[in-house]
């Protein structure tokens, strides 16, 4: 540690999609949206349990989509988010006192309730060591592993890809929790090899609540038998609604990571005084990590906001976020390193240019060296 607070670790981006293969990615989307669609059904929904599908047609014509884009077997949308798909995959696969192989690192908080929650026995090796990994394979104790596709400790560096294929070859199913990194990045889990993956479609601009697993027949549809009930089906207009909201994803999160990787480089390059130290992280969302010259991270996220930042997220890359994000570290982030919530912030450019991130990056520096005392709610 300096006089100008901890420094930041080395970070190891995944890989982004540059804005003319995220063009191609939409197209693709239409053609599978037109396979299973008649064009006056995608202004139309149903709902409730349809005999013989056990869910609204229109949710099912959703998930046919989905399966066919992703290269997978089957789809099973659910509610409760990307919570709610880890949870539905997890119970799916495994059971109380089933070993469960992942990686060493602070478990998602919200994901870490559902291992509790099921009781299965959670085994840790460093996927980031493949040594490590291999050995653990190697025991033979595992039927399931769990990889969260992006980074879990700021320092992770393993290639989600390299990991999955390493358990396929041991004969370990694999179950990725593919939030913040579906679109963004270059192939999901189940694109790479999974068994399935996990993920929100509130954090690609659909509706609240919705969630879906995309992967193998047999575990999407242990997936479905467990969903049975009318109250916990996605009805129709939810799923059209996150099926629209989706065919504009790619090229969105494309100009965003384009954006992102502006405002580092134009903060490396010393354009914000009070700025120590930049880094491109996968924590949580793809963002900047902004190590300040001062300890006042836990102010400036409410500064900000009277520029016109968000000063807290909604859904992390939801509908309802436009305005640049100015925020905390994540949670599983700071527990591994709890030094960094005086000096570091995390910003998220959303919708906005480079320009405007920076531009509120300057004003509410200026703004807590001016007026040093913490800025209330």
């Amino acid at each position: 540690m300096t006089a100008e607070g901890p420094a930041l670790p080395e970070t190891f981006p995944l890989a982004t999609v540059p804005v003319d293969d995220a063009v191609a990615t939409q197209f693709r989307l239409l053609e599978h949206v037109a396979a299973h669609f008649e064009g006056d059904e995608l202004f139309t929904a149903d709902a409730g349990v349809v005999p013989g599908l056990g869910r609204p047609r229109t949710t099912a014509k959703v998930e046919a989509v989905l399966a066919d884009f992703f290269g997978a077997e089957d789809a099973a949308l659910v509610q409760g988010a990307g919570t709610g798909a880890i949870r539905a995959a997890l119970n799916a696969a495994v059971g109380a006192g089933d070993p469960l192989l992942i990686h060493r690192a602070p478990v998602y908080r919200t994901t870490d309730v559902t291992l509790r929650g099921i009781g299965v026995e959670t085994v840790e090796a460093d996927f980031n060591d493949p040594a490590a990994l291999t050995e653990a394979l190697g025991s033979g104790r595992f039927r399931w592993a769990y990889v969260q596709h992006t980074r879990q400790r700021l320092g992770d560096s393993y290639d989600p890809g390299a990991v999955l294929a390493a358990c396929a070859e041991a004969g370990v199913r694999t179950l990725v929790d593919d939030n913040y990194a579906v679109l963004r990045v270059p192939a999901a889990g189940v694109e790479l090899g999974a068994d399935a993956s996990c993920f929100s479609l509130f954090k690609l601009h659909g509706p609240e609540g919705v969630g879906a697993v995309v992967g193998a027949r047999d575990l999407v549809a242990r997936v479905r038998e467990d969903n049975y009930s009318g109250g916990g089906q996605v009805q129709g207009h939810q799923a059209l609604d996150a099926l629209r909201a989706l065919t504009h994803v790619p090229v969105m999160w494309a100009v965003q990571s384009r954006v992102g990787a502006e405002v580092a480089e134009r903060l490396t390059a010393g354009e914000v005084p009070g700025v120590a130290e930049v880094r491109l992280a996968n924590a949580q969302d793809r963002c900047l990590l902004v190590r300040l010259d001062r300890p006042v991270a836990r102010e400036l996220p409410a500064t900000a906001r009277r520029f016109g930042a968000a000063p807290y997220p909604v859904g992390s890359n939801s509908r309802y976020e436009i305005a640049p994000l100015f925020y905390r570290m994540s949670s599983s982030s700071l527990d591994d390193s709890p030094g960094l919530a005086d000096w570091t912030v995390r910003i998220n450019p959303m919708r906005a240019g480079a320009d405007l991130v920076i531009d509120i990056l300057r004003r509410s520096l200026d703004a807590t060296a001016a007026d040093p005392a913490p800025v209330k709610d």
